[in-house]
């Protein structure tokens, strides 16, 4: 499986008023190494539209290891976990400068027909479709 990093700096204004990372902004992260990574592999959100799908996210599961502060470097990760179905799943870190393990993001997805309002029977497909690098998203 191929695996895909993106490193982002803890912002003041994402913290809590204990000054901890607010849990909504773990979301937030992991999104945006998401779209990194298609971006990586040459495919754009208009790609998707163009082509009538849209990913969708079906299931989320944050599991904190250790408090992020503002100023914290991290890097993000991203992997995804082709099946034969209608889903994949996505593996996502959370990982400090020094290497410690902040969190693990994992997650359930599928591609909505947006015309059908249904999952495509394949989710390996739109990505293979339009992937400039599909080897660069393990497919």
């Amino acid at each position: 499986m191929t695996e895909f990093s993106v490193p982002i700096t803890v912002r003041g204004y994402e913290t809590d008023s204990q000054g901890h990372l607010n849990q909504s902004v773990y979301l937030q992260y992991a999104e945006h190494a998401r779209w990194c990574y298609l971006e990586h592999a040459g495919v754009r959100q208009a790609d998707l539209l163009a082509k009538g799908v849209g990913p969708v996210v079906l299931e989320t599961t944050i599991r904190y290891r250790r408090e992020l502060r503002a100023g914290d470097e991290v890097t993000v990760s991203c992997r995804f976990v082709w099946g034969d179905g209608k889903t994949f799943g996505v593996e996502q870190t959370v990982v400090k400068a020094d290497g410690t393990l902040a969190a693990e993001v994992t997650g359930v997805g599928g591609f909505l027909d947006l015309t059908a309002r249904r999952l495509v029977e394949d989710a390996r497909e739109p990505m293979r479709a339009l992937a400039a690098d599909p080897a660069a998203l393990g497919l």
